[in-house]
């Protein structure tokens, strides 16, 4: 049984890496910029829940859901057009170092209004407390992050798949040369999605401030996982991404369970294995950026 608490815990914790790996590998499958900003834009989100549910004003934790994530892809569509896209057609290390910047400022920025210390952040009453799961009493906070992900990666498979948007993201993404020749412009396109990315960070940072509090600096970790994860399900891949998340979740949390010295190792140590044998991971495509 407490084996299977870790692994349930482990795929609670993977959710929250499927989100933010599909932002990540949206946005560089596109626009082909490393951002560095996923992290900070995931802290935010988390700020932004705080502030509006019992902050600035008071409003339901559901609504924070949306309120919070909708906010920060504004934030961040404001930054694609009026800084970001102008490093597209350059250098890629620009932009690197850009949203690199942006991650440091956003922390100060975060520390000068909320303060440098943590600040807890309760479970909502109506998902406290527990329910019989498998023969165990599992917290219900849990599963319904398991059930919000799971509704999300459904939408976004839709929204990709089934409108003429999500079409233009993925032809772009691939060939972004022939897209401009039938006459698209991908600008729009480009904030579009820097604007989704920018939204599933800060919803995996909302789904994770009842479990362990907000602070400015609690996207740091949470980046280096996302890299991690994309890289292991392949960039470009959907589905890698969400496979990739859970496989390190669970892998992630039996190793903190048994040997909690290697648990940060052993996702690195997962890293290595598969490039070892797959170097475009484990669903890699080839995407191409768009000049």
């Amino acid at each position: 049984m407490t084996l299977l608490r870790y692994i349930l815990d482990g795929l609670v914790s993977g959710t929250l890496y499927v989100v933010m790996a599909l932002g990540l590998s949206i946005i560089f499958g596109l626009l082909g910029i490393v951002n560095f900003a996923h992290g900070i834009l995931y802290a935010l989100g988390a700020y932004l829940a705080l502030a509006v549910s019992g902050g600035i004003v008071e409003l339901p934790f559901w609504l924070s859901l949306v309120v919070a994530p909708l906010g920060v892809a504004v934030i961040a569509m404001v930054l694609e057009v009026l800084f970001l896209r102008r490093f597209y057609a350059v250098d890629p290390i620009l932009g690197l170092l850009f949203t690199f910047g942006l991650t440091l400022v956003g922390e100060d920025a975060i520390r000068m209004i909320w303060g440098p210390t943590g600040i807890p952040f309760g479970i909502p009453d109506f998902l406290s407390g527990s329910v019989e799961l498998l023969g165990l009493n599992y917290s219900v906070y849990r599963l319904f992050i398991v059930a919000m992900v799971a509704v999300v990666v459904g939408l976004l498979w839709l929204f990709f798949n089934r409108t003429p948007a999500g079409l233009i993201i993925r032809a772009g993404s691939r060939d972004g040369e022939m897209v401009r020749l039938l006459g698209i412009s991908l600008k729009p396109t480009f904030t579009l999605v820097f604007g989704v990315g920018a939204a599933l960070a800060a919803l995996a940072g909302v789904l994770s401030a009842p479990l362990a509090g907000v602070q400015p600096a609690m996207g740091t970790d949470v980046l280096t996982i996302a890299f991690v994860v994309v890289v292991i399900g392949g960039l470009g891949s959907f589905w890698g991404s969400v496979g990739s998340g859970l496989l390190v979740g669970v892998v992630v949390t039996l190793t903190a369970a048994y040997a909690p010295a290697y648990s940060q190792a052993s996702m690195f140590a997962l890293m290595i294995a598969v490039l070892l044998f797959r170097p475009r991971g484990l669903f890699g495509q080839h995407w191409e950026r768009f000049e």
